[in-house]
């Protein structure tokens, strides 16, 4: 199983940036899909991205779309995901990781394991 740690939140206004970072310890993290979810206060975990093991297939959320950016690199075990032009409803914890199961995963559920979680607030 691999360990999963999360860096780069913060607060920032509406219409910024942040980049979120995934460091993952062992030496599998190349054969797992990889995904980021956010939760915010009173709401269920939604999906937000998913990139495949090799990092050629991605997929979004809808609300997500053209905004933010997966990606990965297996030489260093991290992984990434770059938000431009964050709104409101942004804001949550978000949560890295990790699956062996298929690429089409968006289930909380269907995530072996986790990381701790970072905070992102986007302010109005």
């Amino acid at each position: 199983q691999v360990q999963l740690v999360e860096s780069g939140g913060g607060l920032v206004q509406a219409g910024g940036s942040l980049r979120l970072s995934c460091a993952a310890s062992g030496r599998t993290f190349s054969t797992y899909h990889m995904g980021w979810f956010r939760q915010a206060p009173g709401k269920e975990r939604e999906f937000v991205a998913v990139i495949g093991s090799s990092g050629l297939t991605k997929y979004y959320a809808d609300s997500v779309k053209g905004r933010f950016t997966i990606s990965r690199d297996n030489a260093k075990n991290t992984m990434s995901l770059q938000m431009n032009s964050l709104k409101t409803e942004d804001t949550a914890v978000y949560y890295c990781a990790a699956t062996k199961g298929s690429i089409y995963n968006r289930r909380p559920s269907d995530f072996r394991s986790w990381g701790q979680g970072t905070q992102v607030t986007v302010s109005s």
